[in-house]
């Protein structure tokens, strides 16, 4: 297989990003930040799929490095003399040096990336309930460690403020696309097809070589990166920010992004962070009056997290790999021609089916009518250890 032809999957995505940073700049200013903060949503949901996609691990934690990203961000690109002012505390090399807007989201994903690193060597060998409660506990010490230790933050969980708002809807889509294509190169390569077999069947991997520590390992210090990445691009979009905002609600609110759209692949954590962000955004705004033309509707304080926890309980139910059956999706015309000639012998196939069926039931069945639904093959059976097929 070329290299073209392997990277048809990421095309879908990348289309989708374009097609919302589009449709947002034809938008007004107020409009268009909610566009920007779907596609940052974008990027973190992504780097959460890096890991819990890949490796079918929980984790609680990876809001932590969206919270390390974010204020390493904001407070390398504060202006030295405000520095001051805001971050009394703050060691005296941060204190007295700031730098660029591209400088500080290469170094936000590096810190993602280390602090992933430092807390997944430990981590890595769990699993299920107990890799959850640990990488909970994660999240509980960056946020505590954030709100009360001022040499790395503002003293009290106080605001950290004046940060230059940098981040626009391009820069937001170039973010978006980044993490898109590091995701999607590493769950083509080598790496990301030894922790997904890990992911179907641990004991055979593990039995066939595989270091599944050492592979969950690399996918949870890629997914750092991503969202240390997603975190600088928070800072900059918003201006400001508190260890309440990289909490709780954000990690409940990205993992339902995932659940909605499907863990189980790129195409769906980016499908699922646009719908549930937008959603999300609209429905808050809701909760204060929303006009809708000569419509306004108001939604009772907390509606907005009822519906979508609703939303989310009813997808775990109903359809659990979520809106995309956790599958890619091949957008190119030889693959959509072929899903679509798929589709029609397997809807002439059911019509068949459904005319032997009647036949049969009837007083005098004829051996024509029943022949062909009795010699019929069955539809082959999809391998659990096949992993996700594009869908068309």
């Amino acid at each position: 297989m070329s290299r073209v032809a392997a990277a048809r999957p990421l095309l879908a995505p990348v289309l989708l990003i374009l097609a919302v940073a589009l449709i947002g700049s034809t938008t007004s200013t107020a409009t268009q930040q909610n566009f920007i903060t779907a596609l940052v949503s974008v990027t973190i949901v992504v780097g959460l799929y890096v890991f819990i996609g890949n490796a079918g691990v929980i984790s609680f934690g990876q809001i932590s490095f969206v919270a390390i990203g974010a204020y390493s961000a904001g407070e390398l690109t504060l202006p030295t003399q405000p520095k001051h002012f805001v971050l009394p505390g703050l060691w005296s090399f941060i204190q007295n040096h700031s730098v660029g807007n591209i400088p500080s989201l290469a170094i936000a994903a590096g810190l993602g990336a280390l602090y992933a690193l430092a807390v997944g060597l430990p981590l890595m060998r769990l699993s299920g309930l107990a890799a959850g409660i640990a990488t909970f506990a994660v999240l509980e010490i960056t946020y505590n460690v954030l709100t009360f230790w001022p040499k790395i933050a503002p003293q009290s969980g106080q605001t950290l403020s004046l940060v230059p708002t940098t981040t626009g809807l391009t820069q937001a889509t170039v973010g978006a696309i980044i993490a898109a294509a590091a995701a999607f190169l590493y769950q083509s390569s080598r790496r990301g097809r030894l922790l997904r077999a890990s992911r179907e069947d641990p004991a055979a991997a593990q039995a066939a070589g595989v270091n599944i520590r050492r592979e969950r390992l690399i996918a949870f210090t890629l997914s750092g990166a991503i969202a240390g990445l997603a975190g600088g691009l928070l800072v900059h979009q918003i201006g400001s920010i508190i260890p309440s905002q990289v909490y709780l609600d954000l990690t409940f609110l990205t993992l339902a992004m995932l659940v909605v759209g499907g863990t189980g692949s790129l195409w769906g954590a980016t499908v699922g962070a646009i719908i549930v962000s937008l959603l999300d955004t609209y429905l808050s705004n809701a909760e204060n009056g929303l006009h809708l033309g000569f419509f306004k509707l108001t939604l009772p304080s907390g509606a907005a997290d009822l519906i979508l926890g609703l939303l989310m309980v009813a997808m775990l139910i109903f359809r659990p790999q979520g809106l995309t059956g956790g599958r890619e999706w091949d957008l190119t015309i030889p693959h959509l021609r072929r899903r679509r000639s798929e589709t029609r012998a397997d809807a002439s196939g059911a019509s068949g089916l459904d005319q032997a069926s009647l036949i049969a039931e009837s007083p005098n069945p004829t051996d024509s009518a029943t022949e062909p639904a009795a010699e019929r093959p069955a539809p082959p059976v999809e391998s659990p250890l096949s992993g996700p097929r594009p869908e068309g």
